[in-house]
């Protein structure tokens, strides 16, 4: 791929997409979420840094950050199953709504320009943020998940939502589960799950959606770049473990406000790139 920039520019970049590896495996060990929080900013970032279509960067950054999701979420999901924390019923029973609703997910991404998708990412993140900061693991809804239709409708949402921010579902599953009298451990362990329904369909819909978009960079196959999901995938696949471990040992808390107060910050980037 040829960047165009002075190579001690190209290895600087090489650098920063490997540390976002570390920081999305960590969190997805961590918080079960995949990491789009993350990499979806600073990959949009890096796409307009080489020179890509300012109308394709957004689009660029959700489809190869999901591609990014696979491999991590897979990590995360056997590490806490090797420790039993998995539910794996409820997972089965949510997961043909959360892959009908990755597919609507697709279909909107194909037809919205990067203004949609900047809209939805900042105000779904500004949500995040706040349910972080304000949350409490005492708040409940009831003593059981509830099933159909409700179960299904919630995970349809999820499929959406979570498609088109490019995250792993784990803030909507781990809150749902928490909600309802399930183990903190126990919502983070089965949320690393939801991510892989989430983003093996999800990469295949932004494959689908960007392939006959012009001006897209090389390596890329529709609206996900193949160059950046490598620099990324062997830092993260390496850090998930490591999450997995502290969020079986220690309270996660402070990361919890940490990665909030990142969520808001990029929402407002966000915001003020729609509005300035």
């Amino acid at each position: 791929m040829d960047l165009g920039l002075p190579i001690g520019e190209v290895l600087l970049l090489a650098g920063v997409l490997f540390a976002t590896g570390l920081v999305t495996g960590l969190l997805a060990g961590l918080l079960g979420i995949g990491g789009g929080g993350i990499m979806v900013p600073v990959l949009y970032e890096i796409f307009g840094i080489i020179g890509v279509n300012p109308a394709l960067c957004f689009h660029l950054a959700v489809g190869t950050s999901l591609s990014v999701i696979i491999p991590t979420s897979l990590r995360s999901f056997q590490s806490h199953r090797a420790r039993g924390a998995v539910d794996l019923p409820l997972l089965k029973s949510m997961a043909p709504a959360v892959i009908a609703g990755v597919c609507l997910g697709a279909v909107v991404a194909r037809y919205s320009n990067e203004t949609v998708l900047k809209a939805i990412w900042a105000s779904c993140a500004t949500l995040m943020a706040a349910k972080l900061y304000l949350g409490r693991e005492s708040w409940r809804l009831g003593d059981e998940i509830p099933g159909n239709p409700g179960r299904s409708l919630y995970g349809g949402f999820v499929g959406l939502v979570s498609t088109l921010m490019s995250i792993g579902g784990g803030a909507f599953i781990t809150t749902f589960m928490t909600l309802y009298g399930r183990p903190i451990r126990q919502g983070v362990a089965t949320a690393s799950g939801f991510g892989l329904i989430i983003a093996i369909p999800g990469t295949l819909g932004f494959i689908w959606a960007g392939w006959h978009a012009a001006g897209l960079p090389s390596g890329s196959l529709g609206y996900v770049n193949l160059v950046g999901t490598v620099m990324i995938v062997p830092a993260s696949v390496l850090a998930a473990p490591l999450g997995v471990r502290i969020a079986h040992g220690i309270s996660r808390r402070k990361l919890e406000l940490i990665f909030a107060t990142f969520l808001a910050l990029v929402a407002l980037r966000f915001l003020i790139s729609l509005f300035g």
